[in-house]
């Protein structure tokens, strides 16, 4: 993990020159503090190459406030495995409660329902309101199929594969392909290529792009709409047989059939009964909202100046689980309708730990691993770095912006009008 300093009497190049040499300029005052020990480097939120292990507490926790977040963790030790973290949870973290877990279910069913009601009846004016609580809804249903695919939901799998294919059939997701990638994404966070759920891209990646491709990736993940791209993520990986193994099709192509199912039996009614308008006041709104959470959770989690991703031969299951992974607090009701799961650390640390258990099992890692890990709340500041700076993979700086070459446009806008405040 790595940042660079920059000394508050440093002369400030010009923006060209630091535009040339790949690095913009820091924002007045980061971190001061630390000028007197380090060299003077100019850097942005999204260039950081000192490593973290090296800075002092305060220098940290002066790092943290400029970029949003509440604490700064330092590198875990090379010594420390996942093991050694699991072990240091208590045991009751991983038990099961059918109770708790189906009313989990009785939750989301409820909440989805008044929110159609909801919808149902606000004005034309409210009806954004009224979607952005029925998309958070929505998100429930993810999570409920979320456990039920890491097996933390029942003790019976086959009621967690007829209840994960239930909730996310409204979600068009196919249940066992997610899972197979998702397992993925769990066993290779935060490595380079090799994460599914998302990755920086690589220079080599720009390099073959044409003028199009070039504009349509840096509009989608490098601007605010980044937190929709789980769109595209949905449409690319969940539906191509390809992507899996002979002995998986079997059980992927169960799941497709339900999709495809719900899809010809809600959709027509929907159009039928309400015309287009239906179609997309009910489903589609909602839907999208629901994707907004989904690309939110992912990348707020996985996605920090000073986390990096690594090489294969380079990556850490444990640094990438404990100290790789992002806390970040929502607003309560937030919280409430997904089930906590932006209570996300234990959950890379042991996916097997049931959502109604992440609030004490992330309570026990601060008690034992919190000098090792980076917490925020949900905030502007947070959210203008990943979508306008987090883009290309730097093996030296970790993420440098789309226009780290040359300012664009489109990224200088962003950084002019996007607010930029510690607080949402």
């Amino acid at each position: 993990m790595a940042f660079a300093l920059r000394s508050p009497g440093a002369v400030r190049a010009p923006a060209c020159a630091q535009r040339a040499s790949g690095v913009r300029a820091a924002k007045p005052g980061f971190l001061r503090s630390a000028a007197v020990a380090r060299p003077q480097v100019q850097t942005n939120a999204a260039a950081l190459s000192v490593p973290v292990n090296q800075l002092t507490d305060e220098e940290r926790a002066n790092l943290a406030r400029e970029l949003g977040y509440k604490s700064i963790g330092r590198e875990l030790p090379d010594n420390v495995s996942l093991t050694d973290i699991i072990k240091s949870m208590p045991a009751e973290v991983f038990k099961l409660d059918h109770g708790k877990a189906w009313r989990a279910c009785l939750t989301t069913i409820a909440a989805c329902s008044a929110c159609w009601y909801l919808i149902s009846i606000s004005p034309w004016y409210l009806l954004p309101a009224a979607w952005a609580l029925a998309g958070t809804a929505f998100t429930g249903c993810f999570v409920i199929g979320h456990d039920c695919g890491h097996r933390s939901f029942h003790e019976n799998n086959l009621i967690e594969d007829i209840v994960g294919h239930i909730f996310f059939a409204p979600l068009i997701y196919p249940f066992e392909p997610w899972r197979i990638k998702h397992n993925h994404h769990h066993a290779h966070t935060n490595k380079l290529v090799e994460d599914t759920a998302w990755h920086p891209v690589t220079e080599a990646d720009m390099a073959k792009w044409d003028s199009t491709s070039a504009m349509l990736y840096k509009v989608f993940l490098g601007t605010p709409l980044k937190l929709w791209a789980s769109v595209g993520h949905w449409l690319v990986w969940h539906f191509d047989l390809n992507k899996y193994t002979p002995k998986q099709r079997t059980r992927v192509v169960i799941s497709l059939a339900v999709v495809y199912g719900f899809m010809a039996t809600a959709f027509p009614a929907l159009l039928y009964f309400g015309g287009p308008w239906a179609f997309v006041k009910y489903w589609l709104m909602p839907w999208l909202g629901y994707h907004f959470w989904m690309s939110t959770f992912t990348v707020v989690h996985h996605t920090a100046p000073h986390i990096p991703f690594k090489k294969a031969e380079e990556w850490n299951a444990a640094k990438a689980q404990l100290s790789g992974t992002v806390h970040c607090d929502f607003p309560n009701w937030v919280e409430f309708l997904t089930h906590d799961i932006s209570w996300h650390v234990p959950h890379h640390v042991a996916p097997k730990i049931p959502w109604y258990n992440l609030r004490k099992a992330t309570e026990s890692l601060r008690e034992n691993w919190g000098q090792y890990m980076t917490e925020c709340t949900f905030n502007w500041r947070v959210v203008k770095n990943i979508c306008t700076e987090c883009h290309v993979y730097d093996e030296k700086v970790n993420y440098k912006p789309f226009d780290y070459k040359k300012e664009e446009a489109l990224f200088a806008v962003q950084r002019r009008v996007l607010p930029d405040s510690a607080a949402f």
